[in-house]
């Protein structure tokens, strides 16, 4: 994953819980590296070590961590390094949900070498959709429920997210309902 990745895992633990525990949870993970860079390339498992390390070092279930990590991700590093594609998803959150199959196309030009999600969004109705989250990697499910909730958060929008079936039943996917 990019740098940028493991540099908002650190921004949401420090604006959160501090320096400290910042560097108790690189210590945790093994992770020797003190500064990410945004553009560069670091292995997988760097990122999912953090993740873990956060869990031990701050007491929390690693699905709580990964979804605080969604949120974080939507309401500080997109809205602070992807603005303007934002801004380009649409003016309603069903807007937003309907374009992001296109948003990693998008960002694909700032970061070529990126290995992005899929997502195919089916409208149930005026205020329901089935998100459907495709990723090479593992282990992300409760990252994307963050993402889903953050989403409402920036349109200031009530959001309830269910998984209804995924890679836990044996699909290449995870579907989820998306209520507003």
């Amino acid at each position: 994953m990019y740098g940028i990745v493991n540099k908002a895992i650190q921004g949401l633990v420090i604006e959160n819980f501090g320096e400290d525990k910042w560097r108790s949870i690189l210590k945790e993970s093994g992770v020797s590296i003190d500064m990410f860079a945004g553009n560069e390339i670091y292995d997988d498992s760097i990122t999912f070590d953090l993740a873990i390390a956060a869990s031990k070092v701050l007491e929390l279930p690693l699905s709580d961590v990964l979804v605080a990590f969604g949120k974080y991700w939507v309401l500080n590093t997109a809205k602070k390094h992807y603005g303007s594609l934002m801004d380009t998803g649409g003016n309603t959150l069903k807007e937003f949900f309907v374009n992001l199959p296109n948003f990693h196309s998008r960002v694909m030009l700032l970061y070529p070498n990126i290995q992005p999600p899929e997502f195919d969004v089916e409208s149930v109705s005026e205020n329901e959709l089935k998100l459907r989250y495709f990723s090479k990697r593992e282990g992300l499910t409760d990252f994307v429920h963050g993402l889903i909730l953050g989403l409402g958060e920036a349109f200031d929008t009530e959001v309830s997210t269910e998984l209804l079936e995924g890679r836990k039943d044996g699909l290449k996917y995870d579907e989820f309902s998306v209520k507003w």
